[in-house]
């Protein structure tokens, strides 16, 4: 069931959406080779929960980090590990969910790691942009694929392709709530979009096949042809003008 949310129910999970925001900004002055993982998931935790938060992700299912850390062919669902250590041009995408008075913000963002490949950068742009065309079409009355369509054919006319495994999702007292949000799609198609429905959208886009597997650990989650994959991810609500990114740092223009 998709649940439609409060103005009070909104106005924290801006909050948490805050707290994210404030997370991934901190862990991004911390991007640079030689740095593992498991410090960066550290950074997390300490931000999140001095904020009075807690880390969304912190035992979910078990998963052991307070951040999914994916470098290069590993698409989500890193785990955090001291033995990570991140290299001169790789890429990096962090994905971070913070808890606060129960609603939830998550959102995720692929950083470069010094000196990356041109071909690496374009994917981190086109990924970063798909996010973007497919918010566009985040607005009452529309049909919840008009995103998922957007995505993909900003994504494939690029040339790459979008994970197709794994969806976005709603949001909002759980982590993950209805409705399933591909990135992939006819328009025209699933629910309508209606005011005061939270979304966490997030297009996660390969440099080869769009084909992933999950590792021994359960995990895991990489590419099959072990090219790279980047992964950007915001959490908006739908508004009578179309949406709201909540997972912004307050007063920020996004």
């Amino acid at each position: 069931m998709i649940t439609i949310k409060s103005e009070r129910e909104i106005a924290l999970m801006r909050e948490a959406g805050n707290i994210v925001a404030l997370t991934l900004k901190e862990i991004e002055k911390s991007i640079r080779p030689g740095i593992s993982t498991k410090e960066l998931d550290k950074i997390a935790y300490d931000v999140i929960t001095s904020c009075g938060a807690i880390p969304s992700f912190l035992n979910y299912n078990g998963f052991p980090g307070s951040i999914c850390a994916s470098i290069n062919e590993v698409v989500i669902h890193g785990i955090p590990k001291s033995h990570a250590i991140l290299r001169d041009g790789d890429i990096i995408s962090i994905d971070v969910g913070a808890k606060y008075k129960g609603y939830h913000g998550d959102s995720a963002k692929t950083f470069l790691v010094g000196n990356v490949t041109e071909a690496k950068r374009r994917l981190v742009e086109v990924t970063e942009a798909a996010l973007f065309q497919g918010l566009k079409q985040a607005r009452p009355n529309n049909h919840l694929s008009d995103i998922s369509h957007a995505i993909q054919a900003y994504v494939e006319s690029a040339g790459y392709s979008v994970v197709k495994l794994f969806t976005g999702h709603g949001i909002g007292r759980a982590l993950h709530e209805d409705p399933a949000v591909p990135n992939f799609g006819n328009p025209g198609r699933g629910p309508i979009l209606k005011v005061g429905m939270t979304l966490a959208i997030e297009p996660m886009v390969n440099m080869g096949t769009s084909d992933v597997e999950i590792l021994h650990d359960n995990w895991t989650t990489v590419t099959v042809d072990r090219k790279d994959s980047a992964h950007f991810e915001h959490t908006i609500v739908i508004t009578e003008n179309g949406y709201e990114i909540l997972t912004k740092i307050k007063g920020e223009e996004m």
